[in-house]
């Protein structure tokens, strides 16, 4: 907790001195009773209630000035609130190994499948762009609300050649900050990247990359689709067919994530893809923001007063 005018929090001092001159008080009214009374007959004309009734008054109506003093400085907190605009970057892999059937009925195929899941469960308000990642990474749709759009742009990936992971998450770190919300600010930003994860070519190194990702709050989600019996066949010269293994290979997606704050699933099933999605768009519906709380204070004083003023006239019939 921070304070707008820290000055005012030397008023605390007076916590203290009141309970000081409190105390003063009720020894000189017990000297004044002593004077006029004999011990005997002390407890009769100056009668003193137990402890606890003679000072808890006091601490609450103490209580109920160091909160109006704290008020008084105008303390602010950092607060999390729902936030509406944010930019979604689907960076998804097109290379040639994203054809393997192991995923039925291919990896690029369960990759769009599982993209445009993503888009049913999000906040209308969010903007999505759609990212394809092959020898060069390139943008296919740019961040828009238009679901349609990014629909549209999902349905024309088609596998090609080269995985330039890192070329992928850098146009997206691009795409995030050129984005302005309607106060001017950068909205917050998301990368769920979709990929078999083995990295083939690229100007980018997957790590300076993920490096730019981190130093500007920007998360890399990433899905691994494909299993390590994966499959390719390609067309050779005289009509002969060439199969090539293309396990699904994690490492440069986990680094992703972990450099970046994000999370890694591997999950395959329809019903595991939903909860993800669901948990990324609660993630990037939230902001941090600093808030002034003197109200809080405000009324906690006046609650403290009320209490504190109700206990002394109950228990001493007097205020303290």
């Amino acid at each position: 907790m921070s304070f707008a005018a820290p000055w005012a929090l030397l008023g605390l001092a007076l916590v203290p001195l009141v309970a000081l001159a409190f105390a003063a008080r009720e020894r000189s009214r017990r000297r004044v009773a002593e004077r006029f009374a004999s011990a005997p007959l002390l407890p009769g004309i100056a009668p003193r209630p137990p402890r606890t009734r003679r000072w808890l008054p006091l601490a609450v109506l103490l209580a109920a000035l160091a909160a109006m003093v704290v008020g008084v400085a105008r303390p602010e907190a950092t607060v999390t609130e729902k936030r509406e605009e944010a930019t979604i970057v689907l960076a998804i892999d097109v290379s040639r190994s994203m054809g393997a059937t192991d995923v039925e009925p291919s990896r690029l195929v369960a990759a769009r499948a599982a993209a445009g899941t993503f888009l049913s469960t999000i906040p209308e308000r969010f903007r999505v762009a759609v990212v394809g990642i092959g020898t060069r990474a390139v943008v296919v749709s740019p961040p828009t609300e238009d679901r349609t759009l990014t629909e549209d742009a999902l349905a024309l990936l088609r596998p090609s050649e080269g995985t330039a992971l890192g070329d992928g998450v850098a146009l997206g770190v691009r795409l995030g900050q050129n984005e302005r919300a309607e106060d001017g600010t950068i909205p917050p930003t998301a990368i769920l990247l979709i990929s078999d994860g083995a990295r083939d070519g690229g100007q980018v190194e997957p790590q300076d990359a993920a490096a730019r990702a981190k130093r500007l709050g920007i998360p890399v989600h990433a899905i691994l689709v494909g299993t390590p019996d994966g499959v390719v066949e390609v067309e050779l010269e005289g009509g002969y067919t060439q199969r090539i293994q293309v396990p699904a290979d994690p490492e440069t997606l986990r680094m992703f994530a972990r450099t970046t704050n994000g999370e890694l699933y591997t999950a395959l099933d329809d019903e595991r893809l939903t909860q993800v999605y669901e948990e990324l768009g609660s993630r990037l519906g939230e902001r941090k923001e600093r808030r002034e709380v003197t109200d809080v204070f405000a009324g906690g004083a006046a609650a403290l007063l009320l209490a504190g003023g109700a206990l002394s006239v109950l228990w001493l019939r007097r205020l303290p």
